[in-house]
């Protein structure tokens, strides 16, 4: 997503170049490249896939809306297994219209996960709760603290559902660290993602990640602490930025790479 300017095959090419080993990938240039073309593609590059966003949006209250998000994430359960990835991330939805409730929105992600979840382990692959921010629970996700989400990830057994751990979404939360811990202790933190807070936030929200070291963030603290958990799997730099996508992908890769090197684990 940080540089869906880029074809596929040109993400590739350009993270071969970059020497970055493994992507996350999205659903929707997947599906239109095709499934088993790309991951053929990132295969024969020599690339792994770390995880696949996402599916989720299991809050419907509606049962034919509920039945088909159900089927939708049989779907991404299948295609992360096809491309080689054990995580695909869940964004949980936000509430439906009329519903106030977030609590009954939540026990309907948990009711969804007893049945995605068997299904997912059956193929190999781990389910990933993300909390977003709270600014985004009426219409994305009504799950925005670690804390929410692994009270839902450990109603399942450890090896099935986790939590994907994304700066952008938990700063500001300072009972993330120990919600950390936690989630270390019982080997859930299956995906850890990078953006950096910036401000103004621009209109909209949703395309307002800061590149790496331009914001608030303290990102070498939380890559500490997420190694800390021991979480020693891929890190993933996530930037919904329209200024970003303005510009050549393979710069982009280059820049975030080296904002990495220096602003998340303070290498020269």
């Amino acid at each position: 997503m940080t540089v869906r300017g880029l074809s596929l095959p040109e993400l590739v090419d350009a993270c071969v170049a970059s020497g970055v080993g493994s992507v996350g990938l999205w659903r929707e240039p997947v599906r239109a490249h095709g499934v088993e073309a790309a991951a053929r593609l990132v295969r024969d590059a020599g690339l792994t896939v770390s995880t696949l966003c996402r599916g989720g949006f299991l809050t419907a209250t509606d049962p034919s809306v509920r039945a088909d998000a159900l089927a939708d994430n049989r779907a991404a359960v299948d295609e992360a297994a096809a491309l080689g990835t054990d995580t695909l991330v869940l964004v949980s939805g936000g509430l439906p219209p009329g519903e106030r409730d977030l609590g009954a929105a939540r026990e309907r992600v948990a009711a969804a996960l007893h049945t995605l979840a068997p299904y997912a382990a059956d193929r190999g692959v781990r389910l990933a709760i993300e909390p977003l921010h709270p600014m985004f629970a009426s219409d994305r996700c009504v799950v925005s603290t670690l804390e929410q989400a692994l009270d839902l990830a450990e109603r399942f057994p450890a090896r099935q559902v986790g939590v994907c751990v994304d700066t952008y979404h938990l700063w500001w939360d300072d009972r993330a660290p120990e919600q950390l811990t936690r989630a270390g202790e019982s080997g859930r933190v299956f995906a850890f993602q990078l953006a950096d807070w910036v401000t103004p936030l621009p209109e909209g929200v949703l395309n307002g990640r800061g590149q790496l070291g331009d914001g608030v963030i303290d990102l070498r603290e939380w890559h500490a602490r997420v190694d800390a958990a021991g979480y020693s799997g891929p890190v993933e730099v996530e930037l919904f930025s329209d200024a970003l996508w303005a510009r050549d992908g393979r710069e982009v890769l280059t820049e975030t790479v080296d904002r990495y090197l220096r602003h998340a684990t303070g290498t020269p």
